[in-house]
């Protein structure tokens, strides 16, 4: 059975392959063409998905393109999980190494965003940490604090400007897309996923405070690629969000 439903599905996504044998009509026939046409509805139905994850690759390469870089993708990578919702994770890789968009670099981060705002869409709802915990810590003991962040918080780091491409094709912000490197922070503190231009540095510091460093070295670990960065407008930002899920002390 098992041999029978991988020879099933992959004849589903290879227009070459030949009808499973056994498949036939209800009249005893070979189902060819019904099932020529179930494997082309198929197809299209994983391309509409595809299409509705990343709307705005989608709007960047032009719906005709999409349409069929889409379906070398979909053949190549079928859903490994019942859960749509999440079908598309390798789809930023497969863009790094399809030829035909070689000369759209940032591209593949824009992928990257917009799989992180699914991600955060449908993470699991978390209680925001009280920052009243650090009011009557001195400033040494507030250094080895530690702060962890919510589920839905995901932070993309591209050499493009990724935030500004996504905010002109999915926002009514018109304004003019600069070049430059830009990181992006993705939360979700309430009903709404949010997409955040983070400041010099601010990348760095969330890392390193996701990883488990204490608030001194991931302070140090942000300054020494950024030393504009600001430590207590970060911190209000994230308190602001709200983004911090628990606090160690």
């Amino acid at each position: 059975m098992p041999d029978y439903q991988n020879a099933f599905a992959a004849a589903l996504l290879d227009p070459e392959k030949p009808v499973p044998p056994g498949l036939v009509r209800p009249d005893g026939q070979a189902a060819g063409r019904r099932f020529d046409i179930y494997r082309n509805n198929v197809v299209v139905a994983l391309i509409e998905a595809l299409g509705e994850a990343f709307p705005v690759v989608r709007a960047l390469v032009g719906e005709e393109f999409f349409e069929a870089m889409a379906g070398v993708y979909v053949r190549a990578h079928p859903p490994s999980s019942a859960r749509m919702m999440f079908y598309g994770k390798g789809f930023a890789a497969f863009l790094e190494t399809f030829g035909p968009v070689a000369g759209l670099a940032y591209l593949p981060d824009v992928a990257r965003l917009e799989y992180a705002r699914r991600l955060a869409y449908h993470a699991a709802d978390e209680p925001a940490a009280d920052p009243s915990v650090l009011a009557g810590l001195d400033p040494a003991a507030l250094m080895e604090v530690r702060l962890s962040l919510q589920a839905a918080c995901r932070i993309v780091r591209s050499a493009h400007p990724v935030h500004a491409i996504w905010r002109f094709n999915a926002t009514e912000d018109k304004s003019p897309v600069q070049p430059g490197a830009e990181d992006v922070l993705v939360s979700r503190p309430a009903d709404a996923v949010l997409v955040q231009l983070l400041p010099p540095g601010g990348a760095a510091f969330l890392l390193a405070l996701e990883a488990g460093e204490p608030l001194g070295p991931a302070a140090e670990r942000a300054a020494a690629e950024a030393p504009e960065f600001d430590l207590g407008a970060s911190l209000a930002g994230m308190f602001a969000g709200p983004i911090v899920r628990t606090i160690s002390v």
